[in-house]
């Protein structure tokens, strides 16, 4: 007879029977991954949005989160970690691989699962069933198309595989793919120990409001609670920020909380405490006040002021003037003019911030998700009133950043948590409080007029730019600076007068997000290009030709490139594509037209360009490698991978400039204590910038084996075992690593180089050398709009892109993939409001359905100064995208749209507004 209480719950997990006692109401994804230990499921919502958590639940694919753990009594569950063995799931598995359809890796597990499930029902499906069979798991990263080669390939029974070996150059399968698809990879919620007590955020449900608080003692008598944090119990400074002089952002706000998300105070517990505890438990009383929100058109009321240092809240501006543009303009045989405006834009990585933090030896040791290890470990030296050779940051997988994940978010309430306690802490965002609490793009309200003479020449630009910037400043210095020198796009303009402000409003803080705000001014810039070659009678192609930067031409900062300037080159590789996209889509146009039908058919292009790295300031990375006694090879490199491929490009030019093998290499990624500052992974820096530490690195040790064997620099180097052999022609020699005394860190060989990129500072009308490369960018977009609904579809990209060099020329496809998907929700989707669209059901990324087919062109115009001549390329790709799909909807609707997203809604309204 069964004994056992009703409350237990039994269920098949990956072949073996389990008993759980679950709460009432508690997830199957909670139960698997902390009853369980079943941490490669993942949980991005737990709302049944993002599909992470997608399991197996007698064989059909369910989100594991919105699944009560007592419904799976008597039931199969199956999860990626159980699925090792069937041949769907094994094909699946390195398919993706031989694809790239895991890049950061945090959705791999829910497509690999949900596809795995569809290849045991449909042996061979065709593109069209995947997108049916995995639309319910999002990713951020990939632009999906990879993905559905990778399902639809191993449908088919897989393909070559490819490399897993190769320098500079060679398309292999990134050297930390196997932890993607297997689910081992360990992101900020799989690290946290078993035991650890955890955290509730009290965060104010206003844009701004005064706040007191009651009694908080009494919260220490409820059972499970241990500690409380306010902003008395910072003991450093209660301030963080990005850029020097900009560190405004209290890690607890003290009187009166700026947005609504911000933090005021924690309290500490036990697991079971803290999922019992809500905001209504804890004593604080609100005083609700009127907050500024939107970008002002006027003069800002004292009442409005945030900061009492800075007027008017503006933060900061930028400025940049070359010639006269006003004279320029006036001169000019036609101008154009625009205001145009952005939205806030949601990162919405599939990861929510995660991590925890440990006292060891007196030390702080953080392990979270972060783009930028050593700013964490600098930002909490200055919280916690500590050296920073007191803190250890120990960063996990990154499942997406994008640039908001270079602010610290999680690690100060970890860290002061788990000083306060002396016990390990963890935390997981919400997905509620990661949207409502963390950076996102700014918005901008931006006025352009451009002038050209009668044979198509720029004569005049000016712009000015406001950019909201929120609460508090994070990376919107950078933006007002960065901008400026940017709008002119990859174009001769002699005559320019570009200025921004950043300007605080009662919103989250905008920060970095894929472009540092090129990405909303290239918007205006290039819709009126295109208006301007209309007005010329000229193609919109052939306009930009005539007018791109060339080798030996200056920028708008007075900046000449001898080599290197790829834009020409990238618009012409689109010019098949483009002749072919206008005849084919005026002839559907015209069809249509004369059948009275709704759909319309439109092409359109733009360019871009950016710069890789700080502007005009210090930007270096520093990697370190060598050899131990027992021969083993080891690299340090301290970038942040967050799915971008900087482990796997790193180590391909490292071993490109020591010629050994990657097999050989064994990689240590980033921990402050033992890894070397790469630098934080913004900015499209890893590639150049620590690429070219990697480069020289790999060059010293290298020099430092052939002086010691007396060898040519043509010579050749092997591992065999505990020896060198150096071959110098005829002459093989050998060095005995054994025989080595090895040093401090173990190493009996080892280099360690520093690449900082040369710039120079601009001067009070932004003229000097901001950056040391620029990468370039052309795309064509291609969209079906119905004129009944208001709708656009995209239906084609092609994607022409300087990299100066693809290193590994997998990985630039897979970027350009995923900064066309963004570049597309950015332009038809995607806008945050604050307290309306903080979950990934009322706020919308593009889905597996969204993204068409993308033709990647890649150019190589080798760089002076990167590595083997490589260019950085993750904000590049983004770049032109909103605007090629803006002037695609012009020409096929005849309707011109200045503000973004173009939802159906607004499209709908601007074309009946444009009827007779």
């Amino acid at each position: 007879m069964d004994k056992r209480s009703p409350s237990v719950t039994t269920f098949t997990l990956n072949g073996q029977s389990v008993d759980i006692a679950p709460a009432p109401g508690e997830r199957l994804s909670a139960s698997l991954r902390e009853r369980l230990g079943a941490r490669d499921v993942k949980v991005g919502c737990n709302a049944g949005d993002c599909g992470a958590c997608t399991v197996l639940v007698d064989g059909a694919p369910v989100c594991a989160c919105l699944m009560p753990a007592q419904q799976a009594q008597g039931r199969q569950v199956e999860t990626l970690s159980g699925l090792a063995n069937d041949p769907a799931t094994r094909r699946l598995k390195e398919s993706f691989q031989d694809h790239g359809a895991a890049q950061c890796g945090i959705c791999t597990p829910g497509m690999l699962v949900t596809a795995t499930a569809l290849l045991r029902e449909t042996e061979r499906p065709g593109i069209a069933t995947v997108q049916d069979a995995l639309g319910g798991v999002l990713c951020r990263c990939t632009g999906y198309r990879k993905i559905l080669e990778a399902v639809v390939a191993a449908g088919q029974g897989g393909q070559a595989p490819l490399a897993t070996e190769g320098t500079v150059g060679a398309a292999i399968r990134r050297l930390d793919g196997q932890g993607k698809v297997d689910g081992t990879e360990r992101f900020g919620d799989d690290v946290g120990p078993a035991g650890a007590l955890e955290l509730h955020i009290l965060r104010s449900p206003h844009h701004r409001a005064g706040f007191a608080f009651g009694d908080l003692t009494a919260l220490l008598s409820i059972a499970g609670i241990e500690a409380l944090l306010t902003a008395d119990d910072v003991p450093g400074e209660n301030s963080f920020g990005v850029i020097p002089g900009f560190e405004d952002q209290p890690v607890f706000a003290e009187s009166e909380a700026r947005f609504r998300g911000e933090a005021v105070a924690a309290v500490i517990g036990t697991p079971e405490a803290i999922a019992s505890l809500k905001d209504a438990d804890i004593p604080v009383v609100w005083q609700e006040r009127a907050p500024a929100l939107g970008l002002p058109n006027a003069e800002v009321e004292a009442e409005f002021q945030l900061h009492p240092d800075r007027t008017g809240n503006i933060m900061c501006r930028g400025r940049v003037s070359s010639g006269d543009a006003e004279a320029a303009l006036a001169g000019a045989h036609v101008t154009v003019s625009g205001t145009f405006t952005t939205s806030f834009v949601e990162h919405a990585y599939i990861e929510p911030e995660a991590g925890f933090a440990e006292i060891v030896d007196g030390r702080v040791h953080v392990h979270a998700c972060t783009q930028a290890p050593v700013m964490d470990r600098e930002a909490l030296a200055r919280i916690l009133g500590r050296p920073e050779a007191d803190i250890r940051i120990v960063p996990t997988g990154v499942g997406g950043g994008f640039g908001s994940k270079l602010d610290i978010s999680i690690q100060p309430y970890l860290a002061l948590a788990a000083l306060k306690t002396g016990k390990p802490v963890r935390h997981r965002y919400s997905r509620t409080d990661s949207m409502r609490s963390t950076t996102k793009r700014h918005p901008g309200r931006l006025d352009m007029t451009i002038g050209a003479d009668a044979d198509g020449h720029i004569r005049g630009f000016r712009f000015h730019g406001d950019f909201d910037t929120g609460a508090y400043a994070s990376w919107g210095p950078t933006v007002a600076n960065r901008v400026p020198v940017h709008a002119s796009g990859p174009y001769r303009v002699a005559d320019y007068i570009a200025t921004t402000a950043a300007i605080h409003t009662n919103a989250p803080p905008s920060g970095a997000f894929r472009g540092f705000g090129v990405p909303q001014t290239a918007v205006a810039q290039e819709s009126l290009f295109d208006e301007l070659a209309d007005a010329l009678g000229i193609d919109a192609l052939e306009f930009r030709l005539k007018n791109a930067l060339a080798n030996g031409t200056p920028t708008v900062c007075g900046q000449v490139f001898e080599q290197g300037v790829g834009i020409m080159a990238c618009l012409e590789a689109l010019k098949p594509a483009w002749e072919e996209a206008l005849y084919r889509t005026r002839a559907f146009n015209k069809a249509a037209r004369a059948a009275n039908g709704p759909l319309r058919h439109g092409v359109g292009i733009a360019s871009g360009w950016y710069g890789c790295g700080n502007t005009s300031l210090p930007n270096p990375s520093t990697i370190k490698a060598g050899f131990l006694a027992d021969c083993t090879l080891r690299l340090h490199q301290g970038a942040a991978d967050i799915g971008q491929g900087a482990n796997t490009v790193i180590a391909q030019i490292f071993a490109e400039a020591l010629g050994l093998p990657l097999c050989q290499i064994s990689l240590v990624t980033g921990n402050t204590d033992i890894t070397p500052d790469a630098g934080k992974t913004s900015a499209s820096r890893q590639t150049f910038v620590s690429g070219n530490a990697a480069r020289l690195t790999g060059e010293a040790l290298r020099a430092d084996i052939l002086r010691r064997s007396n060898a040519a620099v043509t010579a050749t180097i092997t591992l065999d075992g505990t020896t060198l052999r150096v071959t110098d022609g005829a002459t093989v020699r050998t060095l005995d690593l054994a025989a080595l005394s090895p040093d401090a860190e173990g190493f009996v060989l080892r280099a360690e180089e520093t690449y900082d990129p040369p710039t120079k500072p601009l001067d009070a009308d932004g003229q000097g050398i901001p950056y040391a490369q620029f990468g370039y960018t052309a795309q064509l977009a291609e969209v079906e709009v119905d004129l009944a609904l208001g709708t656009t579809r995209a239906t084609r990209f092609v994607a022409a892109h300087d990299v100066g060099r693809a290193i590994n020329p997998m990985l630039v496809e897979g970027q350009v993939h995923g900064g066309i998907a963004q570049g597309l929700g950015m332009a038809l989707m995607e806008e945050y409001i604050p307290g309306r669209t903080e979950n990934l059901h009322d706020y919308l990324i593009p889905t597996i359905g969204d993204v068409p087919p993308i033709e990647t062109i890649i150019v190589e115009d080798p760089d002076a100064h990167g590595p083997y001549g490589a260019k950085g390329l993750g904000e590049h790709v983004l770049i032109p995208t909103a605007p090629a799909i803006l002037n695609a909807i012009a020409r096929a609707t005849g309707v011109r749209i200045r503000s973004l997203p173009v939802t159906p809604s607004a499209l709908h309204a601007a074309l009946r507004e444009a009827e007779p």
